[in-house]
């Protein structure tokens, strides 16, 4: 899973929770960020400006100090060592974040102390496939591959006609592409598109408008900007239709 689908899980779980019994009490909703380097410092700003409360720890004093103002907790803390954690709290926290990356030692004891100390969501970076089957071994509930994700992105937008790529697990896919001709001037229902390419479009943007929901009786027209879901592959073969 990507950080901004793990950004938008956390967002849409939270407008559950909200929306949800009267019993639960503000401010239970805490996540703590473990390393605050580029990866975790850039996650613990965004989740506190989406107003999630955020605990970040870094070892180093002066990280922890830039995000001091902008982070509901700051602490300079050592988290290899599990009385730290007993100290700050983390375990009662309903999701925490190992952003550790470039101290994989380090990273991997951190993840271990959290699951002995009974963390139940816990997401950690890691800065190889090696690293990242390491803590899946240990038990961590979500493993997340910045660098590598973004290098498979890129190259799917580099290389064909797509605007914008996600792969999700299962081998499936979300593409945002211009529609083809093969597309254009019959409604959606009649085009077959998911018959004979094995995709679904679920979105359309026409040139100057926001997009919408995309249905069987929806016409596109040349220059639409379209969101296509499907087997990685067959979303793969349809962004470079033409």
């Amino acid at each position: 899973m990507t950080m901004s689908n793990y950004l938008h899980h956390l967002h849409r779980m939270r407008g559950k929770q909200q929306a949800g019994s009267g019993r639960r009490q503000a401010g239970t909703d805490r996540i703590a960020v473990i390393g605050l380097g580029r990866f975790g410092g850039s996650l613990a700003d965004e989740l506190t400006r989406r107003g999630w409360d955020v605990l970040g720890i870094d070892t180093d004093a002066r990280l922890v100090q830039k995000y001091s103002d902008a982070l509901t907790h700051a602490a300079a803390a050592d988290c290899t060592d599990p009385g730290t954690l007993e100290q700050l709290g983390v375990k009662d926290f309903t999701h925490v974040v190992v952003g550790i990356g470039t101290d994989i030692q380090a990273s991997i004891l951190v993840a271990s102390n959290l699951l002995e100390a009974g963390v139940t969501n816990i997401w950690a970076k890691a800065v190889s496939r090696q690293h990242g089957q390491i803590l899946e071994r240990l038990g961590v509930h979500h493993v997340i591959l910045p660098e590598h994700e973004m290098g498979e992105r890129v190259a799917h937008l580099v290389t064909g006609r797509m605007l914008d790529f996600i792969q999700f697990d299962d081998d499936f896919a979300l593409a945002k592409t211009v529609a083809p001709r093969l597309a254009i001037g019959v409604p959606l229902g009649e085009s077959r598109v998911r018959t004979h390419h094995g995709v679904t479009v679920v979105g359309i943007k026409r040139p100057g408008e926001v997009f919408t929901y995309a249905t069987a009786e929806t016409v596109l027209e040349e220059g639409d900007v379209i969101i296509v879901t499907g087997r990685t592959q067959a979303v793969e073969t349809f962004a470079e239709l033409t």
